[in-house]
């Protein structure tokens, strides 16, 4: 069995779940998320925590258990807690601001880079040279943060662009004088 599969998900107080015709809905304080669940897999729903069981022993089958079991887990930590991603801005005169519901980006370029906010994703600027990306959606959260960042991406030279908190860029040496 799939390790990851056969975890149980634990589904915290205030959060309900519904499934009908392979729908699962997942409520919670911060909102409600739905997902498709194949056909393949079926879900034991408790009180306190969901089982992901799959109908055979297929490799795609198989394939789909941990799937299925993250696809749940995440909409339960999304309702819940929430996911964010944070971004740093590193380059001389790189920098982002909020401007209503729009991000605005001096990145170097002839003009202003801006990107307006999606559903269910938040947009949150503390300081010039930091985004911090949050919403209740995992994937959301996860393209609206990896397109920002593709905007700009980092250089290995002198590690300008824009990067995720943590990221680690792997530097290059410049060029030397001929002799």
């Amino acid at each position: 069995m799939s390790r990851i599969g056969r975890a149980p998900v634990p589904v915290p107080v205030g959060v309900e779940i519904k499934f009908a015709d392979g729908v699962l809905t997942v409520k919670g304080p911060k909102g409600t998320l739905t997902q498709d669940i194949h056909p393949d897999m079926e879900l034991d729903i408790a009180a306190n925590e969901i089982i992901v069981k799959r109908t055979g022993e297929q490799k795609r089958q198989k394939s789909l258990h941990g799937l299925t079991r993250s696809l749940v887990n995440n909409l339960v930590v999304g309702v819940t807690n929430g996911f964010s991603k944070t971004l740093e801005v590193n380059g001389v005169g790189y920098r982002v601001a909020k401007e209503g519901k729009r991000l605005v980006m001096n990145l170097g370029y002839s003009h202003q880079v801006i990107m307006d906010e999606i559903d269910g994703v938040a947009i949150e600027v503390p300081n010039p040279n930091q985004i911090i990306i949050s919403g209740i959606d995992k994937q959301r959260v996860g393209q609206f943060a990896a397109d920002v960042r593709k905007k700009r991406p980092p250089e290995p030279y002198k590690g300008k662009g824009i990067k995720y908190a943590g990221e680690h860029i792997r530097r290059k040496e410049g060029k030397t004088g001929a002799k």
